[in-house]
């Protein structure tokens, strides 16, 4: 199975190396010297890292063959795919690769059912899971230990404690709420909300 472990950012210097957004937790495994990767597009791979180092918090990476800053920049924004063993688990149980995340089913810790995760999001400050609702619609969960309680693998699920707002049913009762604390300032007995 191929799983997506890079993308190569800009030129740094001019003897071919490159920064990279890295897309794995274990980058030590995965983008160490001698490892080869596929590529998309795959007409700029596969690509054996020579050398790789840490520059002022950016992944560095030098492959072989590349010579010079024009082919450095010639790989821009080319993802790095590597093979995985199906089967093969990260190292801390708390964390999970994409493949086995993908096509839970998510469901609230009181057992409603929310929808079926179709897409993972690496952001900067966290991942997303998009989540297919049973009506076609989305949602978005972020993928942080105060929201996502509990992955299930055996049971094929993700168990949510979702804030008020973050899926829609509880967004109507918050809004259904507010609009009760409305009436009330309109007859002087409102109270000054504040947001976190």
């Amino acid at each position: 199975m191929q799983l997506v472990v890079a993308r190569i950012g800009r030129a740094h210097g001019i003897k071919g190396e490159v920064t990279v957004e890295v897309r794995t937790d274990e980058p030590e495994l995965r983008l160490g010297p001698g490892a080869v990767l596929a590529t998309d597009p795959a007409s700029k791979g596969p690509l054996t890292i020579e050398t790789g180092r840490v520059h002022s918090g950016r992944l560095l990476l030098r492959f072989e063959g590349v010579r010079g800053r024009t082919a450095a920049e010639a790989l821009r924004n080319t993802l790095l795919i590597a093979e995985v063993d199906p089967e093969e688990l990260p190292e801390d149980e708390d964390e999970f690769y994409d493949h086995q995340l993908m096509d839970l089913d998510v469901v609230t810790t009181d057992g409603v059912e929310v929808g079926r995760i179709t897409e993972i999001s690496h952001l900067p400050s966290q991942d997303l899971f998009i989540v297919e609702r049973p009506d076609g619609s989305e949602v978005m969960i972020p993928f942080v230990e105060e929201i996502v309680t509990e992955i299930d693998l055996e049971e094929q699920r993700a168990i949510i404690d979702p804030p008020p707002g973050l899926i829609d049913d509880r967004a109507e009762i918050a809004s259904s709420r507010d609009a009760d604390e409305g009436s009330d300032a309109d007859s002087g007995k409102g109270s000054e909300a504040g947001g976190a």
